[in-house]
């Protein structure tokens, strides 16, 4: 069995939702607010609350209370694991199709 850093269990569980993918989006853009964050959605503010939760408990985004407002940002350095895993995933199927394309490449033609 693979043994992934147990941060990438949470990172992906983090981003599978939508909702929270968008969030990711906005804060590429810089900081906000919950109620900044919430704005193009169609749910209410302790929704998006839960959703920056999760996002925050998996190290993706940090929140700092000012005042009576939360305020979020991206941690770009929690999306390290998960590219490197993606690289290395994607290095070996690169690895594959070169040898699958010279295989090819050697087959007599008919």
């Amino acid at each position: 069995m693979v043994k992934y850093s147990p941060g990438i269990d949470d990172t992906l569980r983090a981003l599978a939702d939508p909702t929270r993918r968008a969030i990711i989006e906005r804060l590429t853009i810089g900081e906000a607010s919950l109620s900044e964050l919430a704005a193009p959605f169609a749910i209410s503010l302790p929704a998006i609350h839960r959703h920056v939760e999760i996002l925050d408990r998996s190290g993706l985004v940090s929140c700092t209370k000012r005042g009576r407002v939360r305020h979020c940002r991206l941690e770009p350095r929690a999306f390290e694991p998960l590219a490197g895993w993606i690289d290395q995933r994607r290095a070996e199927w690169d690895r594959r199709f070169d040898a699958l394309e010279q295989h090819l490449a050697e087959e007599p033609k008919s």
